[in-house]
Order: C-alpha cells, then sequence, then structure tokens
C-alpha cells in the first residue's frame, strides 16, 4: 500500500510540474503584448495618429467630446480597464461554476492577440479604430490574466507558489526583452529593411500579436480544466446560464468575501500601489518621448534594460522571500518605488544616462512585486473560488488601475505638462504600503482555511 501511495504522490508531482511548465508559457506569450505594445511602441504613435487628427487647437472629438490629443491614449487605457470590471467577474463567476476554464482563456487570449494583429492598419489619423482596437485587447489581456493567475492555487502547493509565480513572471520579462531586441533591429533600422518609420512600429505592433497567439497554445496543451461540483454534489450550470447569472454571482462573492476582511485589507493595499505601478508601466514611454524628450531608440533600450533586469529581479526577489517572507519582501519593493518616482520627476529631458539608470532600478523592483503580489494573494483564496476571487484581484491589478491613468491624463489636460502627472503617483505607494503593513498575513491565511507556509 505504501508502495502505491509513493508512486502515486510521485505521479502526482510530475502531472504537477508539468502544468506549471505550461503554465509559465502563457506568460512568455501575453507578456509581448504588455511589454511592445502597452509600454513600448502603442503610446507614442498612437498620440502621433491622434495629433494628426487633432484641430488647430490640439484636441480630437470623439463621440463629440473634445480631448487634448496627448491624453487620448491614457484615456483610451482607462477606458478599457473600466471596461474589464464588468467583464472579469462574469468570466470568473463563468469559469468557477462550469469548470470550463481553459476555453475561456484561450477565447480571450484569441480576442486579444486578433485586436493586436490589426493594430498593422494604424495608420494615418485613424487614432478612433486606434483606441478601439486598444480597448479590445486589453479587455481581453485583462480577462485572460485574471483566469491564467486563478491556476495558481491549483497547480502548486502553498510552500511552492513564490518560486512558480517568479518564475512565471520571469519567463515573461525573458520573451518581452527577446522581441523588443528583435523590435529594436527592425525599428533602428527601417530603412536598410525597406519601410519607414511609421511602418515598422506597425510591424511591431502587429508581430506582438502574432507571438501571443502562436505561444498561448503551449499552455493550452498543457494546462486541464478542473470540474467543479456546484451545492449537493451536482454539477454547475451550462455555460449559458452561468452567463446570465454573473452579475449574482459577483454579489455573492463579494459577500463572501466580506466574511474574509482580511484577505479583502490586503486587496485595498495592492489596489492602491499596484495602481501607481500599472501607470508607471502604461505611461512611461509617453512621459519619455513627451516630457523628456527621448526618441523612440532609446525608449526601446531603455524598456529592453527593464526587461533584462525584471526577470533576474523577479527571481532575485523570490529568494528574498523565502527568506524574510512575501509581505516584507514587497514592503521594501514599495520603499524603492517610491523614491525612483520621485527621481523621475526631476529627470532632465534629452538625458539617456539618467533614464537608464532610472529604468535599471524600476527593472529591479517590477517582476518581484508583481509576482509576489500574486503569490501572496493565492493563500487568502478559499479553495473552490479561485476565478471568483482572482477576478477581483485582476480588478485591483488591472481592472481598477483606470484610476491612475485616469488622473495622469486629466493632470495633462489641465496643465498640458507630464510632470505634473507623474508627480502624483509616489503616493500611491507610500499609502499602499501603510495599508499592506497593517496585514496580518499569517492570521488571513488561517481565516481563509488554508495551510500557512513556514516563510510568509
Amino acid at each position: 500500500m505504501s508502495a502505491q501511495v509513493v508512486t502515486g504522490s510521485v505521479a502526482e508531482a510530475d502531472a504537477r510540474r508539468r502544468e506549471q511548465r505550461g503554465w509559465y508559457w502563457y506568460d512568455w506569450a501575453n507578456s509581448v503584448y504588455s511589454t511592445s505594445v502597452l509600454t513600448v511602441f502603442l503610446g507614442p504613435y498612437l498620440t502621433s495618429v491622434a495629433k494628426a487628427a487633432a484641430d488647430a487647437e490640439g484636441f480630437v472629438h470623439p463621440l463629440g467630446i473634445p480631448v487634448r490629443a496627448g491624453s487620448f491614449f491614457a484615456y483610451s487605457v482607462s477606458a478599457s480597464l473600466l471596461l474589464s470590471v464588468l467583464a472579469m467577474p462574469v468570466a470568473g463567476a463563468l469559469a468557477d461554476r462550469t469548470g470550463r476554464k481553459k476555453p475561456l482563456l484561450g477565447g480571450c487570449a484569441y480576442a486579444g492577440a486578433a485586436a493586436t494583429a490589426g493594430m498593422f492598419f494604424l495608420a494615418g489619423d485613424r487614432y478612433l479604430l486606434g483606441g478601439a482596437l486598444l480597448i479590445i485587447a486589453n479587455v481581453s489581456f485583462v480577462v485572460s490574466m485574471m483566469l491564467y493567475n486563478s491556476f495558481l492555487p491549483q497547480i502548486a502547493e502553498p510552500d511552492e507558489r513564490d518560486a512558480v509565480s517568479s518564475r512565471g513572471w520571469a519567463f515573461g520579462y525573458a520573451s518581452g526583452a527577446l522581441v523588443l531586441l528583435a523590435d529594436l533591429a527592425l525599428y533602428a533600422g527601417h530603412d536598410s529593411f525597406g519601410v519607414s518609420e511609421g511602418t515598422a512600429v506597425r510591424i511591431c505592433l502587429a508581430s506582438a500579436g502574432l507571438w501571443w497567439g502562436a505561444f498561448t497554445l503551449i499552455p493550452l496543451s498543457r494546462l486541464r480544466d478542473r470540474r467543479a461540483a456546484a451545492a449537493g454534489g451536482t454539477q454547475g450550470p451550462a455555460p449559458g446560464a452561468a452567463l446570465g447569472q454573473g452579475r449574482r454571482r459577483l454579489r455573492e462573492t463579494l459577500r463572501d468575501m466580506r466574511r474574509h476582511p482580511l484577505t479583502l485589507a490586503f486587496l485595498l493595499a495592492y489596489l492602491v500601489y499596484n495602481d501607481g505601478v500599472q501607470t508607471v508601466i502604461t505611461q512611461a514611454s509617453v512621459y519619455g518621448s513627451e516630457e523628456l524628450k527621448l526618441d523612440q531608440t532609446t525608449l526601446i533600450v531603455a524598456i529592453l534594460l527593464v526587461q533584462v533586469l525584471a526577470a533576474a529581479g523577479a527571481l532575485l526577489m523570490g529568494r528574498l522571500a523565502r527568506r524574510y517572507g512575501a509581505q516584507r519582501t514587497i514592503l521594501g519593493s514599495l520603499v524603492a518605488w517610491a523614491l525612483m518616482i520621485a527621481v523621475g520627476c526631476v529627470l532632465p529631458a534629452k538625458a539617456p544616462v539618467w533614464f537608464f539608470g532610472l529604468a535599471a532600478g524600476i527593472g529591479l523592483v517590477l517582476g518581484g512585486s508583481q509576482a509576489l503580489s500574486r503569490s501572496l494573494f493565492s493563500h487568502l483564496v478559499p479553495r473552490g473560488k479561485e476565478a471568483e476571487y482572482f477576478s477581483a484581484y485582476e480588478m485591483s491589478d488591472r481592472g481598477v488601475s483606470w484610476l491612475g491613468p485616469l488622473v495622469f491624463g486629466v493632470a495633462y489636460q489641465l496643465t498640458g505638462s507630464y510632470r505634473d502627472a507623474i508627480v502624483s503617483l509616489a503616493a500611491f505607494f507610500v499609502a499602499g504600503f501603510i495599508l499592506l503593513a497593517r496585514v496580518p498575513v499569517r492570521q488571513a491565511i488561517t481565516a481563509a482555511g488554508n495551510p500557512v507556509p513556514d516563510r510568509i
């Protein structure tokens, strides 16, 4: 009997590791969208397209609303994240109630990949097309990440999660760095390739969509659905019924989360500090190009530096978490974030070296702070409610991160200065630090009914 138990345990561990290896590949697939599209190319390019369509006073008029062309990208990001808030609870409830998480992940991934590939046709003054494709791609990206993250507590034991989550982020940043190298070669040498600068940017945008779609095949082949039984031992409702119950499921999830106030306390802290992180990620290239007057090649090299160091930083912070605990390690990263935002506000224009230094600092804390937040939250989720709880987490991650871009866009709209827009971001990290430091993590894990790791 003991031999059978050992054999079964080994087989289970092997199956779990296979799923983990497949899971990493979705970070590899979608991180190119986050890096090449959102962080590097789309912000400056869509801003230039909006400016080409602007009137004599520098305004465009989507839906008849006057919007400064320089704010259009930030507003589009904010709109996409607001729509994500509506989509994620429905997708989370559908995934948990039917157990069909993998097909939902695939559908969102390929919708986003198709919209991203369609950015090849963003030219001239088609700023509305760019805004529409950005919204479709970003909503698909956010919902797919919610579903992807909800696999973590199912494929990794509690003591494995910091390491597994950090490896996933490292995979993603390595992928982003590799593609950025190819993008840099194409963009910097576009004349030798016989294409214009604008065409080179559109090729870089579209290729990110093709990459996203191609490598999504690997996790879809290795991850497996786990059928969830409804109360009373019966199977969950049909997909159509679950979809129709999305709003009610959201209310149920929120009511259930009120029974876990410490989990909610962590989510509040994460909502605040991650709003700052996401705004830095999406607006950095616009700040660099418009305020610091840096060319696109400099921005690509800076983001490439972030990618390389973020992959190493995610693994390094995973090691620190094993020694000092995830909560303390995240708190240390928030101190670093606040200091770097303060430095970024006073960077001189046309000084690439200083911008590279700031990029290096951001890279070292970016991947680790995100990876450890994901793994720490996975300990606070009651079993059987992974997708619903991770939909709330993803709302905090990106779905409620509309506030940062909105504040950024409004500040620029009112002042015309990107430096004024970025000044406020340090407050997100300071407030997030205070809120996270007040969360008793061990007590929160116990209250969720999960085993407490030796170091947390």
